[in-house]
């Protein structure tokens, strides 16, 4: 009986990511809008007066505030804070994969199609300009993919005589991927390149 109180404790939570109680949690959007018949994708780039990433093309969204309901609210925030478009202005949001980061942090990418860019008002201290490029080409072209190598190097209190292997232990090495694409004189790279070459993937 003891064992059985014991193991309803974990039968009724719900299972998530072990330790994500400490990553930091982010979420973007990835607006679609159509042009003259075509449909396309918004894009940002930067501030130049941002201290992390300025000028890096990106999507709009940003970190999650404990007064969000939920990631989807974070994006659209996000995106009205950055971009000026309203709740009501953007529909048919849907959600993709969210991805964890080796670095501690969790992205909820959604999409969504942006009615008009009548709205459309750029927070100057977070976005430089915006841009739009045809769905088209990335369903027809592939990003060129790089490779990241991360090596993990414990500090200089790690207790060594504690595991098997000691000094000698081999640790794994990981390889993450980049993925780049490559559009007139822009660079579309990162998460940013990851969360479209996803979305590319699914609607296939």
């Amino acid at each position: 009986m003891e064992l059985e109180k014991l193991l309803s404790k974990v039968k009724e939570r719900k299972p998530f990511i072990l330790g994500s109680e400490t990553f930091s949690r982010y979420a973007v959007l990835v607006p679609l809008i159509e042009i003259q018949g075509e449909i396309h994708v918004l894009f940002e780039v930067r501030s130049l007066l941002l201290r992390r990433q300025p000028g890096e093309v990106c999507f709009p969204g940003g970190r999650m505030d404990p007064e969000d309901k939920d990631p989807m609210a974070t994006a659209l925030r996000e995106t009205h804070e950055e971009l000026g478009f309203k709740k009501q202005t953007i529909s048919q949001i849907a959600p993709l994969d969210f991805l964890v980061s080796p670095f501690g942090t969790i992205v909820y990418p959604f999409v969504g199609e942006i009615g008009t860019l009548d709205e459309l008002k750029i927070n100057k201290n977070e976005v430089d300009h915006v841009f739009t490029v045809p769905l088209s080409f990335f369903q027809n072209k592939k990003p060129d993919i790089h490779y990241i190598h991360v090596k993990l190097e414990p500090g200089p209190e790690f207790p060594y005589e504690s595991i098997v292997g000691g000094k000698e232990y081999k640790w794994q090495l990981r390889k993450m991927e980049e993925c780049f694409y490559y559009y007139k004189d822009l660079v579309i790279w990162g998460l940013t390149a990851r969360v479209m070459r996803h979305f590319v993937n699914i609607i296939k």
